[in-house]
């Protein structure tokens, strides 16, 4: 197969497709007073998360791109572009980035890349354009090599992630409750993804899935949605600055591994250990809050989530 293969930039021409259905989510909202709420300088804050995950992509992703194509010289493989082979690499990919979305709440130095997607304490459809600026620093494209060395092409993988992404957008919304048990079953949907962005003790670290929600189910991370979400992070930003929002987490590894005294042990902890955990035991990862929560009220005791 030539290395010049190439398929459409699926993310771009969704565009307008987003831009309508934020509009369309917008005046449902109005006239029903259901599914919702926006809040201006919070939108226009994802608005512009988005706008620079474009523009780093642009910048950066020859770095990516490069990588991959010198995978593609050193395989010996090579499925070919038929509709089983894209079927099986969309398959593929998505379970790629269950794990890379898991990675990126359980390493802190992914999660820096991640946490702005979940700094919004609202919850719509311009919350999935709320997209890093960094994450090429944390080097998750390694797992995609597998699918290269496994005779996908990149220009292929490259493309059913674009379409990962797109199917990701419709699921950032209140104004769709449940949808029919079988969908809910296997796919990934707005009930199973607002678990996901809640910040409740019992939904942190749940429902990683981007498409096909069988993953969390198999790997024991799925949680239903019960209770209503409390939208944002544990500790939230309260700042609409894309600046803040795109770089704190890096700030505060930095600032972490800069204290005195500190081994190299902890030094290194602090950049991948889970988020929160901390040499003197100040903090909380997302393991030690759902133990607290369970102190406090035994009665949860058995709930998913929360063991």
């Amino acid at each position: 197969m030539p290395d010049d293969l190439t398929f459409p930039d699926v993310v771009q021409l969704a565009v307008p497709l987003f831009i309508a259905a934020i509009l369309a989510e917008i005046l449902w909202i109005r006239i029903t007073g259901r599914g919702g709420r926006y809040e201006t300088r919070d939108a226009v804050t994802s608005l512009i998360m988005g706008a620079g995950s474009v523009a780093s992509g642009i910048l950066l992703g020859f770095l990516a791109w490069g990588f991959f194509i010198l995978l593609w010289e050193i395989t010996p493989f090579d499925l070919g572009t038929s509709l089983p082979v894209i079927l099986l690499c969309f398959v593929l990919d998505d379970l790629r980035y269950y794990w890379v979305h898991r990675f990126g709440h359980r390493i802190r130095w992914v999660w820096a890349s991640h946490v702005n997607h979940h700094s919004s304490q609202h919850y719509n459809l311009t919350t999935a354009l709320r997209q890093t600026w960094t994450e090429t620093f944390t080097f998750m494209m390694i797992v995609r090599a597998p699918l290269v060395l496994l005779g996908f092409h990149p220009a292929l993988v490259l493309f059913v992630g674009g379409i990962n992404l797109i199917y990701q957008f419709w699921i950032h919304t209140e104004a769709i409750n449940k949808l029919p048990r079988w969908f809910e079953a296997v796919m990934n949907t707005p009930s199973h993804h607002r678990v996901h962005h809640g910040r409740n003790p019992r939904y942190l670290d749940s429902n990683y899935a981007g498409v096909f929600i069988i993953w969390d189910k198999m790997f024991g991370t799925f949680v239903p949605e019960e209770e209503k979400p409390d939208y944002g992070l544990v500790h939230n930003l309260g700042t609409f600055n894309p600046l803040r929002v795109a770089f704190h987490e890096w700030q505060g590894i930095w600032a972490d591994v800069r204290q005195p005294g500190l081994t190299w042990r902890e030094r290194l902890m602090y950049c991948f250990a889970p988020p929160g955990w901390s040499h003197d035991g100040t903090r909380q990862t997302s393991d030690q809050i759902k133990a607290s929560h369970l102190a406090r009220t035994p009665q949860d005791a058995g709930k998913p989530g929360l063991g």
